[in-house]
């Protein structure tokens, strides 16, 4: 599979290309700055420079992608500005490209941003939005919100939910072996789910959301 994620040098996306690359997937990683593209390279993926911001159009940098996987995020610290320029200005411009399958990185509270802190808020909103566009494009989308992030090794199981109110903490690399699960898995297309750690191995887990 071609598959092309926005937001190439964040941890989720890094993981996530070294599992492609190890099963043969093409993977390309857009990134902004082109000083990461080593670690790209280091993780089996090409490094593609485009800054989602500036670019009106992403068409020309996903040419050939059988599937996308919008990864990218403003940051912590950023202000809600940014969270409208890329969590969601840049998800829908890689809406736009057309490319068929779509995989989401949500966030947990996206459901309902007016519940969020204030500080919470503009990411939540943006995210919520974002999703909107997405479920509503007529792309083969699954929209995946993990929980709370951390840097702990994999463990290979989780607990999916659909429903939204799911909480708790997730590894990155266990939030990438579910998106690499995902683009395999068609009966994934059109859901949105909550993804954190748990007792039951991703196959089964993803199995027993149909």
């Amino acid at each position: 599979m071609d598959v092309v994620i926005a937001g190439g040098h964040g941890k989720i996306a890094l993981h996530l290309e070294r599992l492609l690359s190890a099963r043969g997937d093409r993977v390309r990683g857009l990134i902004r700055n082109p000083d990461h593209a080593g670690d790209l390279e280091a993780a089996g993926a090409e490094a593609v420079v485009c800054d989602m911001e500036a670019e009106d159009d992403l068409t020309p940098f996903v040419e050939g992608a059988e599937a996308v996987v919008f990864a990218a995020g403003a940051g912590a610290g950023s202000g809600p500005e940014r969270k409208k320029t890329v969590d969601l200005g840049g998800a829908v411009k890689l809406i736009e490209t057309g490319v068929p399958r779509y995989l989401m990185v949500s966030a947990v509270g996206a459901h309902d941003p007016s519940a969020g802190s204030e500080q919470m808020r503009p990411y939540l909103e943006a995210k919520a939005e974002a999703d909107r566009r997405l479920a509503e494009s007529g792309l083969d989308y699954t929209i995946v919100r993990p929980g709370r992030l951390t840097d702990d090794p994999a463990r290979g199981r989780v607990q999916l939910s659909t429903n939204p109110q799911t909480y708790g903490e997730i590894p990155r690399a266990d939030v990438a072996a579910v998106l690499a699960e995902c683009l395999l898995d068609s009966e994934t297309v059109g859901r949105t789910f909550v993804v954190v750690g748990g007792e039951t191995p991703i196959t089964e887990a993803l199995a027993a959301l149909r």
